[in-house]
């Protein structure tokens, strides 16, 4: 018995070159937009535009970029730019009590 099994186990599954979590914010974006705009006159522009306008724009950002590339840059820019070396760490606790 002979089965296929992809060379790089490790990689995300992606489907029409998407990463599921792109998938899942271009269909809730589709979702809430034929919600509050599925019954006005632009529904096709509004509803399909800005979907294929988030999926064209996703496509062509991330490509060549390594998975998670979007939520680094993100964090990166709302993270200040600059750090204070005398500080005291304030997420730091001591593993043990001293008595």
């Amino acid at each position: 018995m002979v089965s296929k099994v992809p060379r790089a186990l490790e990689m995300k599954s992606k489907l029409f070159g998407f990463e599921l979590p792109d998938l899942l914010l271009i269909f809730m974006n589709l979702a809430v937009t034929n919600l509050v705009f599925g019954g006005s006159e632009y529904r096709y522009l509004l509803v399909w535009g800005t979907s294929l306008g988030l999926a064209l724009f996703l496509f062509f950002t991330k490509r060549g970029k390594p998975e998670g590339y979007m939520q680094n840059l993100i964090e990166y820019w709302i993270k200040p730019s600059y750090r204070f070396a005398g500080v005291k760490d304030r997420k730091y606790k001591k593993l043990l009590r001293e008595k």
